[in-house]
């Protein structure tokens, strides 16, 4: 009998640059671990395609709807059996998959923060020398809601587009904008590392939940992708964005809810447990209204972490993040009637 071929397995992404950097990082990866001279090892492949998310370019993220903007196509084709493995930015998945799917594998994070670019041309190092009225171009309400709080003084317009694309804007001679935010993970990964200006950091800045992770998104039934995530999986990222995400979950988070998050753990020698520390914030749309706290337990599982998470965001709740949250949720349909669809508006 002759032997059989082995299987391809084809990784999916969204066509950005940095969605395909991203994807082609994570082949690397299993082609290290599984070398394609071996005739059993298995064969991989890429596909790229736009989401929805991608294809809307005008209008804010916070007037479009939930994360499902980035994955929902791609979902379809991996649960169609076009594709085998799905290679999103953890921060844009849903805390909640679709039926038939899962997170085979979270890989090791890279730094989670956020960072301020500044125009080229400008010696600004910091917000803090950004003068009045500076206009700062996001399209997250999350850092928005954490700058006010901070800096009253400035402007925030929303931009959209690739890193390239919202880097072109920002240096555009008669853009409006005097500086912009960003991942920095996102940046470091497409070689434009030399372009961050500074670096924004917990306590004073929270960054999203799970930013900076890759996950591997798979179908439930496939023990074969699933064998291949098990050599890809990074315990301590998993549990620190599993406790994220389950904050978040409770939460009712999405693209447009303000939450912030700062995790660390610190595993014991033999990485059986270890001890988590996650600091959650919700922040008002105005930055007027803050609500933070800490919680720290030793775990020992995937579950005793997202308890941890759960456990944090019903205090987060207790505490003042459920009027901040109802707020918003009866907000969020006078802003979308008020809003003028296109970027470059304020927010």
């Amino acid at each position: 009998m002759a032997e059989a071929e082995p299987r391809t397995f084809i990784l999916a992404s969204r066509s950005s640059k940095l969605a395909q950097v991203q994807t082609n990082s994570v082949v690397a990866t299993l082609e290290s671990l599984f070398p394609p001279s071996a005739h059993s090892s298995p064969r991989f492949a890429t596909a790229f395609m736009s989401s929805d998310g991608d294809r809307n370019k005008l209008q804010a993220l916070y007037l479009l709807g939930g994360k499902s903007l980035w994955t929902k196509d791609l979902e379809v084709a991996l649960k169609q059996g076009r594709v085998d493995m799905l290679v999103h930015c953890l921060k844009d998945m849903p805390t909640t998959l679709p039926e038939g799917c899962v997170i085979g594998a979270i890989l090791e994070r890279e730094n989670p923060v956020d960072s301020l670019v500044v125009k080229a041309g400008k010696d600004w190092k910091s917000l803090e020398e950004l003068p009045a009225g500076s206009v700062v171009g996001t399209s997250s309400v999350r850092r928005v809601a954490q700058l006010r709080r901070s800096f009253p003084e400035l402007k925030f317009m929303d931009l959209r587009g690739n890193l390239d694309t919202r880097v072109a804007k920002l240096d555009a001679p008669d853009g409006p904008y005097a500086a912009i935010i960003l991942a920095k993970a996102g940046m470091v990964r497409v070689g434009m590392g030399d372009r961050l200006t500074a670096d924004l950091r917990p306590p004073a800045f929270h960054y999203a939940v799970s930013q900076g992770a890759l996950a591997i998104e798979i179908r439930s039934d496939d023990t074969g992708a699933m064998e291949l995530c098990t050599k890809l999986n990074h315990r301590n990222t998993e549990w620190t964005c599993l406790a994220e995400r389950a904050c978040l979950r409770v939460l009712e988070g999405g693209c447009s809810v303000p939450v912030g998050v700062a995790t660390q753990l610190e595993l014991d020698a033999d990485s059986e447990g270890g001890e988590l520390w996650i600091t959650g914030c919700v922040t008002s749309l105005d930055g007027r209204v803050h609500v933070e706290h800490s919680l720290g337990e030793r775990i020992a599982s995937a579950e005793e972490a997202e308890g941890v998470g759960a456990r944090l965001a019903g205090i987060l709740v207790e505490t003042g993040a459920k009027k901040i949250l109802d707020d918003i949720i009866k907000g969020k349909e006078q802003r979308a009637e008020a809003a003028v669809a296109g970027e470059g508006k304020d927010i």
